[in-house]
This record gives C-alpha cells, sequence and structure tokens, in this order.
C-alpha cells in the first residue's frame, strides 16, 4: 500500500467541502514546522487525542510541540457524527466477561469521566458547537429491541445508571418515524455536537495555554535513543517523550501499532434543510444509531438538515459518488425523503481494532500512543489526551487500565488485513440485509 491517507482523498492543508466546514467558527491557520526545536513533550497528530494531551500538558507546566500533517481537526475529529456516547465501544457485558467486573467497573467510570470531560472543556472554554444530550439505540428487529431493554436495565441495576429510556415500538415510533425500526432506548446522559467545531475550540484553548502547534508538517521519521527525535520535510524536534495520536492517519509511523490498528472509511451527508419535516426525521433533538452491524448513524442540524451516516469502505480511496453511497442506506430508514435533497457529503478515515477497542501501548520508554476508537471516539479520543498526559506526568492508572484492554494484531499483518475485513464485513453486511 504505497499510497498514504493523509494525501488519498484531500486537497493538501484542507478541510474537505462538508457541512461541518461550512458552519465551523474559522481558525487562523497554524505556522508549518521550520528549523529545530525543543519540548518536553512532541504530540503527532491535532485530533481529539493530540489537542486534548497538549491542553491538558501545559497546563502541567510541559513544554509542547503539536505536529499536524494537514490541518488541525483534519481527520476523523472533523469530520464524524457527533455523538458522544456512553460507556466504552464495546457494553459492559462483554467488557465482564473479558475483564472481569473490577476493571469492567472501572471502564464504566472512565467513559463516564470522557463525557464529563468533554462537557467542562466545552464550557469552560466557551466552545460553540451546539452540545446538546441523548443519543438513541434503535433495534432491527423485535429481539434486538429486546436486547436493547434488557441491557438498559442492566446498566440500572448493575451501575445505578438511570439516564436511559425504554422505547417501545409506538415510543419509538414517536421519536423516530422509520419503518425500519421495532423500538429502542434513549441514553439521556449521552450527547452529540459539532465535531469540527469541538476540534477548532480544543485547538483555540491548547493554543492560548501555550502549545505550540504547526500544521502541515507531516512526520518523516522518528528516532528513538536517549532522546526522541522527530523530523519533517523543514523541521525537527526533539523531546523527551512522544505521543503518537494519528488514530487513521498513522501510516508507517509505528508497525507494532499499524498491526493493532486499521484504518477504515466512512461517509456522511448533509440533506437539505428540512423545515417542517425534520418532524419526518426525529421529533426530538437527539442523535440516533442503529444496530446494524455497519451502524447508520444520524441526527438533525441546528439548521434543519438530516445528517446521516452510513456505508463503510476499506480501501484508501473514497467512492466518486459519496452521496449515492449514503443515499442507499438513508433511504432504507427514511423511504419518505426519496425527495429530498443532498447538499454535502464527504467521508472521514477512522481506526478500528479487532475487538473494536481501542489500543492504549507504551511504546517505547518515550513513546505512548492511543488510536483505534472503532467509532467511539468523541469522549474516548478527548479523554485519552488525558489520560497520556496523566501517563507522562508519572500518574498512569487510566491509562494502564485503558492499556490492558486486549488488543490483537490483525491476522495477515498490513499486508492482508483489509483484505480479510473485507470479507469479514462483507459477510456481516450479508447478515444485516437478512436479518440474522
Amino acid at each position: 500500500m504505497a499510497l498514504n491517507l493523509l494525501h488519498a482523498n484531500d486537497a493538501p492543508g484542507q478541510y474537505p467541502s462538508s457541512w461541518y466546514r461550512a458552519t465551523a467558527t474559522p481558525l487562523d491557520p497554524f505556522p508549518a514546522l521550520a528549523g529545530d526545536t525543543r519540548a518536553d513533550v512532541c504530540i503527532i497528530g491535532a485530533g481529539y487525542t493530540g489537542l486534548s494531551a497538549a491542553l491538558h500538558l501545559v497546563e502541567r507546566g510541559y513544554s509542547v510541540v503539536l505536529l499536524e500533517a494537514q490541518r488541525v481537526g483534519f481527520g476523523a475529529s472533523g469530520r464524524n457524527g457527533g455523538q458522544l456516547g456512553s460507556g466504552q465501544r464495546q457494553d459492559q457485558e462483554k467488557l465482564e466477561k473479558m475483564m472481569g467486573r473490577g476493571d469492567a467497573a472501572k471502564l464504566w467510570d472512565l467513559g463516564q469521566e470522557a463525557k464529563d470531560l468533554v462537557r467542562k472543556l466545552v464550557a469552560r472554554h466557551k466552545i460553540d458547537c451546539h452540545l446538546k444530550p441523548g443519543v438513541a439505540w434503535t433495534g432491527m428487529s423485535h429481539r434486538e429491541t429486546h436486547d436493547l431493554h434488557a441491557y438498559a436495565d442492566f446498566l440500572k441495576d448493575r451501575y445505578d445508571y438511570d439516564q436511559v429510556e425504554k422505547l417501545d415500538p409506538a415510543g419509538c415510533d414517536r421519536l423516530c418515524p422509520s419503518p425500519a425500526y421495532h423500538g429502542g432506548i434513549l441514553d439521556m446522559g449521552a450527547g452529540h455536537l459539532h465535531p469540527l467545531n469541538f476540534a477548532l475550540g480544543l485547538a483555540r484553548a491548547a493554543r492560548d495555554a501555550g502549545a505550540r502547534i504547526y500544521e502541515n508538517s507531516e512526520v518523516r521519521s522518528i528516532s528513538d535513543d536517549t532522546k526522541v527525535v522527530v523530523r519533517t520535510a523543514k523541521g525537527r524536534v526533539q523531546a523527551d517523550h512522544l505521543i503518537l495520536a494519528c488514530n487513521g492517519y498513522l501510516g508507517r509511523l509505528n508497525q507494532n501499532v499499524a498491526a493493532r490498528v486499521m484504518p477504515i472509511n466512512n461517509f456522511i451527508a448533509a440533506t437539505e434543510p428540512l423545515g417542517q419535516r425534520t418532524a419526518e426525521v426525529l421529533t426530538r433533538d437527539v442523535a440516533v444509531a442503529d444496530s446494524k452491524f455497519v451502524v447508520n448513524y444520524f441526527r438533525l442540524s441546528h439548521d434543519g438538515r438530516l445528517l446521516f451516516g452510513g456505508g463503510e469502505s476499506y480501501g484508501y480511496r473514497f467512492p466518486t459518488d459519496i452521496a449515492a453511497k449514503v443515499r442507499g442506506p438513508m433511504l432504507e430508514i427514511f423511504p419518505h425523503l426519496a425527495d429530498v435533497k443532498i447538499d454535502y457529503a464527504w467521508g472521514g478515515t477512522l481506526a478500528i481494532t479487532m475487538k473494536r477497542l481501542p489500543h492504549f501501548a507504551r511504546l517505547s520508554p518515550r513513546i505512548l500512543g492511543a488510536s483505534g476508537y472503532s467509532g467511539h471516539g468523541l469522549g474516548t479520543a478527548t479523554h485519552a489526551g488525558r489520560l497520556l498526559a496523566e501517563a507522562v506526568a508519572g500518574q498512569s492508572e487510566g491509562f494502564d487500565l485503558m492499556a490492558r484492554l486486549p488488543v490483537p494484531a490483525f491476522p495477515g499483518g498490513t499486508l492482508l488485513r483489509s483484505p480479510l475485513l473485507t470479507l469479514a464485513m462483507t459477510w456481516f453486511a450479508l447478515r444485516d440485509r437478512l436479518g440474522i
């Protein structure tokens, strides 16, 4: 795979032509790195993880250089569905089986901390990102709805979490009038927001706190000896610590991470403003994700559009007609919107792991990494930045717990992981269509 995802689908140094970009609060560009500099900590990647790590580190008194190959929030942090989910990417029942009840409970607490951190950052730094409460999970069958209701009971009984409302078929239809859904749950402790504005707000906060941020500064090589030396095309950073926060755009910077964290592409469309027809999509200002293996997720924008995410691809290139890629699953959920125009459609690259759990790792005595959020990154990635900062400072309990999550390498290594995943995802997509 000679092609680099940093250059495969986007114009250099530019955000994709998305509704998020069109409605973002402008932020002046940062310069490219030129010449030699030094810092206590160098961070590669200016998404949620890198920006949050930079902010928390400078607040602790560390000098920080943050390198971004494109623009801050350029990757998944500025393109995602904007859903701030509860817990971890895997549910608590699975985590208890994997990790034991004690560690699973700690992981639940970390998930609660992640949501709380996002809310506090938005409030403290006055980030205008339209943060709202509420995420619904909908079932594509009565069996799936029953399972969702049982999970709501599990969270209440085991974790004293009472923010989840059960939706029977009629209640689900009142909330989301789709013939595809048979019920679900509504988590009012979760939330949704404008993801690019949140990333840009974090960048402002980190900059104002003293972090040195460089855009258009793609890292060419890393040396790890008594100090870490990071080289770009026109500059070099020497640091005591390095944080890899590249997620799906890691490339070949670290083979240990690349073997466990795989980039995939996901796509979102924004319709024309719906006006009074918003009630044909949602009757409350909440986000929705369904129970399909390749998840459909959607919400209403603050200007009354349907923002609908659906469809994945596993190669490097985005499809030539992203709007058509998304329109198919959108009309499966909302066939009555066949006449609605799509004004924006864009793709983004996220990163997944074999078990859909994030990959936290000490890659050397001087290098830490966190990535592979598997579609649950808004809160987890932001929280990862704080956990990374704490680990650099020697307070690593939270980081070490996340690092104990099982994240095996993909079979076949980096060469065969994409073809094997394509086969697996084709099978799961068939199961979705057949309802099995």
